[in-house]
């Protein structure tokens, strides 16, 4: 009889630990953080009010080289986001990194850039992976709107699972974005 019951209280505690163990894996899963690239300042301020309206990590998209006016004069065809714009096979260098595991949910907010997002994000999503993961997509635009960028960037995340985007100004607020979001990943 007591081997019995210590045998059912043992499987009890193993169970319970993988209970435990599966909980926090489904609580990562729905875990999401806000990836951002922003030339001007207008995007950081979207990203960093989408991640404190959702409670969500926050984490910039940092160039190797970063853009000077210059590289953002989008009327000279020469000036680098021109010349980036132009070369499909463009992919600027990341100066930092994210391990993005433990997240379920990943949002990448950027501006557009003649109707697609910046080559840097398309560096970001290839050198991440994104599998498995729900990505939504936000952008601010002057003029352009999101356009196909969201569908085609989705492409070069092998795997994710994208489930919207619309652009926002970079003045959006909290509750706005985040009624969205909630939307679209119910």
């Amino acid at each position: 009889m007591k081997k019995l019951l210590i045998s059912l209280l043992a499987g009890g505690i193993l169970m319970f630990g993988a209970n435990a163990q599966s909980s926090q894996g489904t609580q990562n899963a729905k875990k999401t953080v806000v990836c951002y690239f922003s030339a001007t300042g207008t995007t950081q301020r979207l990203a960093k009010t989408a991640a404190s309206a959702l409670g969500a990590d926050l984490h910039e998209i940092v160039p190797a080289q970063k853009y000077s006016s210059a590289d953002l004069n989008w009327r000279d065809n020469n000036s680098r986001c021109v010349k980036e714009n132009n070369d499909n096979k463009s992919r600027p260098a990341i100066a930092n990194s994210i391990d993005l595991s433990g997240y379920g949910n990943v949002i990448i907010a950027y501006p557009i850039w003649w109707g697609f997002a910046p080559k840097i994000v398309y560096t970001f999503v290839e050198q991440n992976d994104l599998n498995g993961k729900n990505l939504v997509v936000l952008c601010t635009s002057g003029g352009s709107g999101l356009g196909r960028s969201g569908s085609d960037l989705a492409k070069h995340a092998k795997g994710a699972v994208l489930k919207g985007g619309r652009e926002f100004r970079g003045s959006a607020s909290g509750a706005e974005v985040k009624k969205y979001i909630d939307s679209i990943l119910k």
